[in-house]
């Protein structure tokens, strides 16, 4: 193609419509940030100098002077949230979403914020009416997930269960593991009722859900045992190796009882000693060691945990060694030296025996289902906080 001369002509027109352009946009960007007001400026400088308090009253003050910032009405009432002054935002929220000039999306947006501040304050009827009229439209799922900690807080599991199947086919994520929780709870209340059949109807509905829910096997082992059908009993507590084997610890000492009043203790023992072998616990050893202590002396106690301390060395392990070998000792001064020792010992293991939510690494003595600090399900290990920290 051969270049044409009197294209150069175009050159310096189209440079002057580029520098128009430009003047034009800077005039306009000028013209817009004369119109902010000055709090406005002394809020983004108090926030780069790292002063929230005085960017807050400032960007208020920026609110007073110009109603129509809506979106920094937005990001002042999430603000007031995340530091816990929830009155702030849910004034802040309230006020735009009461506004009747408010675009119908803004509205719904300040109705979805509205509704965590009412959740975060603890305030639940209103929470839960705001993510109930929140159910349609573009904010569905998220007010259900909202709900769904409403209801689990208010302990309404019948509708945490409509809940979260609903959740489970908007979104494809299964929820199988919480639903069978649901129909756990569920059963324990049942029990507390003395409605036992109603509460098997219930179990029987969390196996369904989840084949390996372990609670269920739990809470049917309670039943039978309650009724007095030892060898059901022993049998759902027993189904717990195939769902779980690291939940066999948590029915140990059921197990053993079990099989005491049947007349079996010895086969209940050697089921034990199996399970330890198979699976190490430290509260597994420590139901094994009680029996053995009781039934065969100190000892066979002490051997028993000589031996599991060569495979797993712990600090509980450890422990009771030392008090196999107090019970054993002839001496007096052998004795009070054994005490001093564990004594020492034993202070140590009682902060390391509890268990830890894998999720936000909770600690608590009482093994939990349901994490009392972040609300999870089933994400404490049936295992002491020494078995991570210590054992190799």
């Amino acid at each position: 193609m051969e270049f044409e001369y009197w294209w150069l002509l175009g050159f310096p027109l189209f440079f002057g419509l580029g520098w128009l352009a430009a003047r034009v946009d800077i005039r306009q960007l000028m013209s817009e940030s004369r119109a902010l007001p000055k709090s406005y400026f002394k809020g983004l400088n108090f926030l780069l100098n790292e002063q929230p308090d005085k960017a807050i009253e400032a960007f208020i003050e920026v609110v007073r002077v110009d109603p129509e910032t809506v979106e920094l009405h937005f990001a002042l009432g999430s603000l007031f949230r995340r530091r816990g002054e929830h009155d702030r935002a849910i004034r802040m929220h309230r006020n735009l979403f009461e506004r009747a000039d408010l675009p119908a999306e803004q509205r719904t947006a300040a109705l979805f914020e509205l509704g965590q501040d009412y959740l975060k304050a603890g305030i639940l009827d209103r929470a839960e009416d705001a993510f109930a009229r929140l159910q349609e439209g573009p904010y569905a799922v998220e007010a259900r997930s909202f709900l769904l900690e409403i209801f689990e807080q208010e302990k309404d599991w019948k509708r945490c269960i409509e809940i979260a199947a609903r959740l489970a086919s908007e979104t494809g994520e299964s929820r199988a593991k919480q639903i069978s929780q649901y129909h756990c709870e569920l059963a324990t209340t049942e029990v507390t009722h003395s409605r036992p059949e109603v509460a098997r109807a219930e179990l029987a509905a969390a196996l369904e859900e989840n084949r390996k829910s372990v609670r269920a096997s739990i809470l049917l082992g309670d039943l039978d045992a309650a009724a007095g059908e030892l060898a059901g009993a022993i049998e759902h507590w027993k189904r717990i190796e195939t769902q779980n084997p690291a939940y066999v610890a948590l029915v140990a000492q059921r197990l053993l009882d079990a099989y005491r009043a049947s007349g079996r203790l010895p086969e209940g023992m050697t089921l034990l000693t199996n399970y330890l072998e198979r699976y190490p616990s430290l509260d597994l050893l420590d139901t094994v060691f009680r029996y053995a202590l009781e039934a065969s002396g100190a000892d066979e106690a002490y051997r028993l945990v000589r031996e599991e301390l060569r495979r797993n060395p712990t600090l509980l392990g450890l422990d009771r060694l030392l008090e196999a070998q107090i019970v054993g000792a002839s001496q007096p001064d052998r004795r009070r030296d054994l005490e001093l020792v564990r004594n020492l010992v034993h202070t140590h293991t009682q902060r390391l025996a509890r268990y830890r939510c894998e999720e936000c690494g909770f600690k608590a003595r009482q093994f939990h289902w349901h994490c009392p600090a972040c609300g999870g399900w089933e994400t404490y290990p049936p295992r002491r906080t020494e078995e991570f920290e210590l054992a190799p």
